[in-house]
């Protein structure tokens, strides 16, 4: 008969137990094809969260890059807005300045066929006996003695000269204003062409800079990238390694004797013999 209700060695019973329960979780360890290959790679979700903040934080400066860059445009164009319209109005103002000093109504040619005073200035029917306005019919100017004919036409002449000065002076006046609008719409229109490739080329310049910024950063997360793979890649061929030296070298491929040592003192196979 077997003695198998004989009392334990307490300390040899906690060897057994720890071993039992190292072999346990070896076995799980092993056996668990996820734990072996991967395991938690607190490293890894460092970089992860470290690269991510890296990302927000670039993303963050591109975008407060091309915020302060569009506030700086439409301040340029409002600037530029402004400009013109005073420069508009500035011409507006001369040219009603031109028409109210130079272009009076009483300067035209035909004023008298309109004027409102046209009464008040008139003559008497008759001032002399001279008089070029007399009729006919008025019996006070008998044809034949237009004896001012000779004045008349000299005054005649003397006045169509000066209607003639009055309108190449207009012409002129309008030729030299219509120039000088020109001109400053030329100037005005030279300068909006040069802040606008003054523009464009500090346009060009910022995203030249940004294309550089983001290679640089790219290629370091490149590097960064291939560096982890490196050392992730080194780290599975160490826990290959360990795996295969520990199976290769474990108690159980070896057949360690020690392992099948009973509590009581015989083999496990002995017992099953019955040999005792």
């Amino acid at each position: 008969m077997y003695k198998f209700d004989l009392p334990l060695d307490t300390r040899e019973a906690n060897a057994i137990a720890r071993r039992r329960n190292g072999e346990q979780q070896r076995k799980s360890r092993i056996f668990d094809a996820r734990t072996r290959q991967i395991g938690v790679d607190t490293a890894g979700l460092s970089a992860q969260i470290e690269e991510k903040r890296l990302r927000d934080q670039v993303e963050n400066e591109r975008k407060n890059a091309y915020d302060s860059e569009m506030v700086k445009n439409s301040q340029i164009c409002t600037l530029l807005d402004t400009r013109q319209k005073n420069d508009t109005m500035q011409q507006n103002v001369q040219l009603n300045k031109f028409r109210s000093e130079q272009q009076t109504a009483a300067s035209r040619r035909e004023f008298d066929l309109y004027d409102p005073e046209s009464k008040k200035k008139d003559k008497p029917a008759r001032v002399s006996d001279d008089d070029p306005r007399c009729q006919v019919s008025g019996l006070q100017l008998f044809q034949g003695e237009d004896l001012s004919a000779k004045e008349r036409k000299k005054l005649q002449q003397e006045q169509m000269r000066e209607w003639i000065k009055q309108q190449l002076s207009e012409k002129n006046r309008e030729k030299e204003a219509a120039m000088h609008a020109e001109t400053l719409y030329q100037k005005k229109m030279m300068h909006l062409d040069s802040r606008a490739v003054q523009l464009g080329q500090e346009e060009d310049e910022c995203r030249r800079n940004l294309n550089i910024a983001t290679k640089s950063y790219n290629a370091a997360l490149d590097a960064e990238r291939k560096a982890k793979e490196a050392i992730d890649k080194q780290k599975e061929l160490d826990d290959n390694f360990t795996e295969l030296s520990n199976q290769v070298f474990g108690d159980t491929l070896t057949e360690n004797p020690g392992v099948a040592q009973s509590s009581f003192g015989l083999t496990e196979s002995l017992l099953t013999d019955g040999r005792v």
